[in-house]
């Protein structure tokens, strides 16, 4: 008996410890996860609340990360169709082991097993060739409506420049809605007479002749690559910088003074990347009260020869619920290359797993829904008619939309507006798809 006894109490510990040696651990099995996955806004300074980088700092959130991920809230990642190759999304197994180490007790394992640590260069997520920062703070007030604000940075680019990669980092990431960067080549009527560094009121800005966008900041964008097979954004010798900020009063005074960081290509590149400044664009929308699910399309016509597709970020505001993004081209055939969820919180950007061509003449069509009923917890106020307008109580249907082309090629003629977008507004909803297929 004592023999038998001894025996099973060794199979017990025996297999107490093949279950303890499947346990993942922190530094084995999640910190890699952590550090490939979390880290760029889970750290000190940057969007998330919470630190990631320790065993510390992440032990306490453990039964959170594991609901989160469960759930699908983090990551955020909102495609439903296309292919990506910057997808957030983590396999099972990865979800797997997370859960693992949360029911299990979330231990911290041993030493030796934790990878170095990740290194950050004064918080940015690029190593930056050169930053380029607003010349003072700008004032925010504690309360009402701030309209966007324009600053003209002198830079004065000393030659053509080519540019790989971009950071927009918000001074003050409290009152920064979101923001833009854009170049001003020499001879640009728009914002030709402002001082450098005091602050213009205007619309969201962008759509202006011989301008570019060369950096942007929303919640989760993080930076902006523009080397796809080789390409890069030209900034024209002499020009300056203009950003471009939406600003919320949080009820307290505020500052802030923003900056973008910026990594120079090694040579002139063959092909150009280039941002459509939020089109396609529906300037015209109708959302009637109470509608639940009305929809707005918009549309841009490819007008050079030799671009190709490589990044889509859909831009609605609080009323917004999905963005579809569907291309005709020239022969007929159409196709739906994204199609996903809007989360405003989230404004994610989404990188073509590789670039798709888009002949001169194909139809860009940008098909939305929103709503503006009291089920929508982030209506404003679903007894008003919405138009198009900056702020959140307004409504956008738009997209940046990036493409790689030519160098030589002329970035005025990429883009012309098309079928719905040049429709009048109308007293319903729309433009709507059924309308503009009823023409």
């Amino acid at each position: 008996m004592n023999t038998l006894r001894a025996s099973l109490a060794g199979f017990v510990l025996g297999m107490t410890a093949v279950a303890a040696s499947n346990t993942p651990t922190f530094n084995k099995d999640v910190l890699p996860i952590l550090q490939k996955n979390c880290q760029g806004c889970h750290r000190p300074g940057e969007l998330a609340p919470m630190s990631f980088l320790t065993y510390s700092d992440t032990r306490p959130w453990a039964k959170a990360m594991k609901q989160a991920v469960l759930t699908r809230k983090m990551p955020p990642w909102f495609a439903e169709k296309g292919h990506f190759a910057n997808d957030r999304t983590l396999s099972q197994d990865v979800v797997n082991t997370l859960v693992s180490w949360a029911d299990n007790g979330a231990p911290e394992g041993d030493a030796k097993d934790k990878p170095a640590p990740l290194t950050f260069r004064d918080g940015w997520n690029i190593q930056p060739d050169m930053i380029v920062e607003m010349p003072k703070e700008f004032h925010v007030a504690a309360k009402g409506t701030i309209n966007y604000q324009n600053f003209r940075v002198k830079v004065n680019f000393p030659e053509d420049t080519w540019v790989v990669a971009a950071e927009m980092r918000p001074g003050n990431p409290k009152v920064v809605h979101h923001g833009r960067v854009i170049v001003l080549p020499p001879g640009t009527a728009w914002m030709a007479n402002a001082i450098p560094g005091e602050a213009y009121e205007e619309g969201s800005g962008g759509a202006k002749e011989g301008t570019d966008l060369l950096g942007k900041y929303n919640p989760g964008l993080g930076a902006q690559s523009f080397d796809v097979d080789g390409s890069a954004k030209l900034v024209p010798k002499g020009s300056d910088l203009v950003f471009n900020l939406h600003y919320t009063a949080v009820g307290t005074p505020e500052t802030d003074r923003s900056r973008v960081g910026l990594v120079f290509a090694k040579h002139p590149p063959q092909k150009r990347y280039w941002m459509s400044p939020g089109t396609p664009s529906a300037f015209n929308l109708v959302i009637p009260p109470g509608d639940s699910n009305a929809e707005i399309v918009s549309e841009v016509t490819v007008g050079v020869s030799g671009a190709e597709l490589t990044y889509i970020q859909p831009h609605l505001h609080l009323r917004g619920k999905d963005y579809e993004l569907r291309l005709t081209y020239p022969t007929g055939e159409s196709e739906t290359v994204f199609k996903g969820i809007w989360n405003f919180d989230w404004q994610v950007g989404y990188q073509l797993a590789k670039p798709l061509p888009v002949p001169k003449g194909t139809k860009i069509l940008a098909i939305a829904h929103f709503d503006n009923s009291v089920n929508n917890k982030f209506n404003p106020d679903p007894k008003q008619t919405v138009w198009w307008g900056d702020q959140n109580w307004d409504e956008m249907q738009s997209g940046f939309i990036g493409l790689v082309f030519d160098a030589k090629t002329d970035a005025s003629k990429v883009f012309i507006p098309s079928g719905p977008s040049l429709l009048p507004r109308g007293t319903t909803v729309g433009p709507t798809l059924a309308a503009v297929q009823a023409k």
